[in-house]
């Protein structure tokens, strides 16, 4: 990945829907050459796929929980079935592995304080293997960005 790949990257991250024109405009190339950098980066699994960003507050996802979990166990097993979980709730947005004094770092997405207590009761607490659980509403986003380039 050279600069030219770098500015693709960031004009991309900006605006997925933006043409080939606007792109080869931004970095100083044609339609053509900034087609074939797109599709090697595509190829080569720098650019995974397309997306859109959504508003959680126009969803009625009003509310951001950042929860920590500590497992009963670290078996293989035992993290392999809590991952395959996660993956089946819908408002767990986002799941971490970390170091530390817990294991996991969950986000997940709720409408309000009585939606997560819902989702506590019903899916997060009858997950087998969980030691603690804490949980910490987000108050204020400061900053959300796109990866450094």
């Amino acid at each position: 990945m050279d600069a030219i790949d770098r500015k693709i990257l960031k004009v991309l991250q900006q605006d997925a829907r933006a043409s080939l024109q606007q792109i080869g405009q931004a970095v100083g190339l044609s339609a053509s050459p900034c087609w074939e950098r797109i599709r090697k980066m595509e190829l080569a699994g720098v650019i995974e796929g397309y997306t859109v960003r959504l508003n959680p507050q126009a969803l009625g996802l009003g509310d951001t929980v950042m929860v920590q979990v500590t497992l009963d166990s670290h078996s293989d097993n035992t993290l392999e079935k809590f991952g395959e979980t996660l993956a089946a709730i819908p408002e767990v947005i986002e799941a971490y592995l970390v170091s530390g004094e817990y294991d996991y770092l969950l986000r997940v997405a709720v409408q309000d304080t009585r939606d997560y207590e819902r989702l506590l009761r019903e899916k997060l607490y009858k997950i087998k293997g969980i030691r603690h659980s804490k949980s910490s509403f987000v108050l204020r986003t400061l900053k959300k960005a796109d990866l450094p380039l």
